[in-house]
This record gives C-alpha cells, structure tokens and sequence, in this order.
C-alpha cells in the first residue's frame, strides 16, 4: 500500500519489484553479508541497550523423563499433567543438544504489505528473517520457522544445515498473502507457543497490529522455556504523519484520503503508533523479551549489527 506519491515513484523500472517483493537470489545474497552478525552477541547487546532481555537459557534441551519434584528443581518446569493425574508434583528433566535451535515466526499478513519510504514492511521483515537463518546455519544451529498471513499459518520444523536455510528462504518467497479469513496475530503465537521447543531462541518479525493480553500471554508462554525477541517493523509515516497535506492511500483496490490539516486525526493516528510500540516495550520490560525496532528504510544487515543504536 502507497501513498500516491510513492506509488508513482515505485512504477519506475529501478529496483521497483526490490522495493514490494523478494527472490530467492536476493535472499541467499544476504549469506556474506550475515557472516559478521552473531546471534548470541545480536540478543545479549540488545540486553544492554535496554532490550529487557533475560539470561540465556542455553543451548536446546531435549525433553527426556519426568520425575518427583525436589527442592531447587525450576518450578517452570513443573509437568503440570502428570502433577494433576498422580496428586503429587512431577517436574520435567531435559537432555541437553548440541544446536539450540532458531525459530523465526514472520508476519506476511496484508498490513505488512505497505511502504512509502524504502521497502514493504513485509520485504524488510523477509531479509530480516533470512539473515537470522542464514547466522543460525553458520554457527551450526538448527532453523525453524513460521510464516503466517490473513489466510494461513505454515511452520517448518527445525532442522540443520545450508538446506534447511534455503527451505525457509524458499518459504519467504512463496509465503501466501492472498485474502482469506482473519487470521489474527493471537493464533499465531499460540500455534507458535506449541511449535517452539523448549531452549529454542525464538524472533518474532512483526508490526505487532493486532496486540492484546492473550498476545502477551502467549509470550509470556514462549518465555518461560525459550529466549524470545521481538522485531518490530514499521514504515516512518506510520510513526507520524507530515504535519500539512493531503494523503492518498491505495492498494489497488481501496482508496483512503487523510487530510493533516485535521489536527484531532492526525494526533489520533500518531497516538495508536505510539501505544502499540509502548505497549510492545511494557510486555518486553515485564516478560524479558528483547525489542529491536527497524524501519522500513533502515539498513536490515546495520540493524542486526547495532540493535541498540538510538533511533
């Protein structure tokens, strides 16, 4: 979606499909530039910029029995089932993995689809996406994913190696943004809350529409047996509009006009940015999420390398 402005600067033939789409090619061309970002550095310095991100948990932990709780077990580990069947507490014990595998869930739905300054939302949260895939492959991690839209949910088990980078990669460019039934933010972490294995370092890609307390549950879930972070993608006009003019918006389909001469809708709208994304930071500040924020005109390989840079 564009204003009309943008929209005729983005029918020029110069990188205009770059700017609303990827390829598979643009995307495995993000594996050299990935080689400098480090995954562990990336969450623990987003931690000291004041990411809110709690201590790691480890590398992947492989569920192996459960057993009579005892004194200092991690009462986040308590298996509640058992607990319920036999009357008395039973907790987890788990085996650890060599690879602590990567789960990347990506927001495609149709308000990602939207740009009127650098790319899409959804083409920066993809090479976000993929160059995170592509760091877990170097360091020998496991990747998974979850790609989901207005009309579908798809999730990748973890799996190694290069193929399996190039199967989400694969899956970014596929991803269906078609129109279909409202599937809600909600339903995906809750289907990601079952997906990710305990021990998994879990990214969230997101603009984050659609927040609510049973969101926040679902990462609080999430975070209770695995580091989670949080990306939150957005185009600059959304975090304020220009203070004089006449906007027109489309997507081929639809058209909204926005006058800001009209001081009570354009502070209405600056004040629904500004509540998600301290919405975003509260949830962070009380779960020990990590939060980076990216623009659709940032540099996504610069963002990765400096998460804690002002904005």
């Amino acid at each position: 979606m564009f204003s009309a402005k943008q929209k005729e600067a983005a029918s020029s033939p110069v990188d205009s499909k770059a700017l609303v789409s990827v390829t598979l090619k643009s995307l495995i061309d993000l594996a050299k530039p990935a080689s400098g970002l480090n995954l562990h550095q990336l969450t623990l310095r987003a931690q000291q910029s004041g990411g809110y991100l709690s201590a790691f948990k480890g590398r992947g932990m492989e569920f192996d029995e459960t057993r009579l709780y005892q004194q200092g077990d991690d009462i986040r580990s308590i298996d509640w089932r058992v607990t319920a069947r036999t009357g008395k507490t039973h907790t987890k014990l788990f085996r650890e993995e060599r690879e602590k595998p990567v789960f990347i869930s990506v927001d495609n739905r149709p308000a990602m689809q939207f740009a009127t300054r650098g790319v899409f939302k959804s083409v920066q949260a993809k090479k976000l996406a993929a160059l995170l895939a592509w760091v877990a492959s170097q360091q020998g991690d496991k990747i998974g994913g979850q790609i989901f839209s207005q009309s579908s949910c798809r999730e990748l088990k973890p799996q190694n190696g290069k193929h399996s980078a190039l199967h989400f990669l694969n899956a970014l460019v596929i991803a269906d943004n078609s129109a279909g039934s409202d599937f809600s933010l909600t339903q995906a972490l809750a289907r990601l809350s079952q997906h990710a294995r305990p021990g998994s370092l879990v990214y969230v890609i997101s603009d984050f529409r659609g927040m609510n307390d049973q969101v926040e549950n679902y990462l609080m879930k999430l975070s209770e047996h695995c580091d989670v972070v949080l990306i939150f993608v957005y185009d600059p006009l959304e975090k304020g509009l220009p203070t004089q003019g006449r906007y027109r918006f489309t997507d081929d389909q639809r058209e909204v006009v926005i006058d800001t001469s009209d001081k009570q809708r354009l502070t209405n709208y600056q004040l629904r940015f500004e509540e998600r994304l301290q919405k975003l930071k509260r949830i962070a500040l009380r779960r020990g999420l990590a939060l980076i924020q990216c623009s659709t005109q940032d540099d996504p390989v610069q963002r990765l390398r400096h998460p804690w840079k002002t904005r």
